[in-house]
């Protein structure tokens, strides 16, 4: 299976490349007044504006670094209603591809309170890395919300 590798602060962190639309480097941002922690706007992908989730940000309070490894990853984030959408994500250092079998991530022992996006982990001669659901991203209302706005915004 092949991930994409990324940093949130000085840890590592994979995306699975089955959900990634496209990587893009990072652009500018239609800010979204009063938008939910992590919310950092819209972008305007091929004239559909797409919301973006700051990914530094949600998990540690602070922006991603603008440094030219940061870019955007375009996902396609699923819906209950079985559609998929664009979600843009800011990732610090989105650089690397990994192959590894989803049998080398193992639970962190960590789960309980943490965020529902962190995943399993696994590790190689770099460390740990841990493997982000991006489906579990949004919360419901956040999802409905930012959808909600896109939908207005075209």
């Amino acid at each position: 299976m092949l991930f994409l590798g990324f940093c949130i602060g000085s840890d590592r962190y994979v995306l699975d490349m089955e959900q990634v639309e496209e990587i893009l480097p990072y652009i500018g941002v239609r800010t979204l007044p009063g938008a939910p922690n992590g919310v950092v706007g819209l972008i305007n992908c091929r004239g559909l504006p797409v919301p973006m989730i700051d990914l530094s940000l949600l998990a540690l309070g602070r922006p991603s670094a603008l440094v030219l490894s940061t870019r955007i990853v375009l996902i396609r984030y699923p819906t209950k209603d079985g559609e998929n959408h664009l979600l843009a994500l800011v990732a610090e250092r989105a650089t690397d591809m990994l192959k590894r079998d989803p049998s080398d991530f193992a639970p962190s022992g960590m789960e309980a309170g943490t965020p529902p996006y962190l995943g399993p982990v696994a590790s190689d001669d770099r460390g740990l890395v841990q493997w982000v659901r991006a489906e579990a991203l949004l919360s419901d209302d956040i999802r409905e919300t930012l959808f909600r706005q896109v939908a207005m915004s075209s």
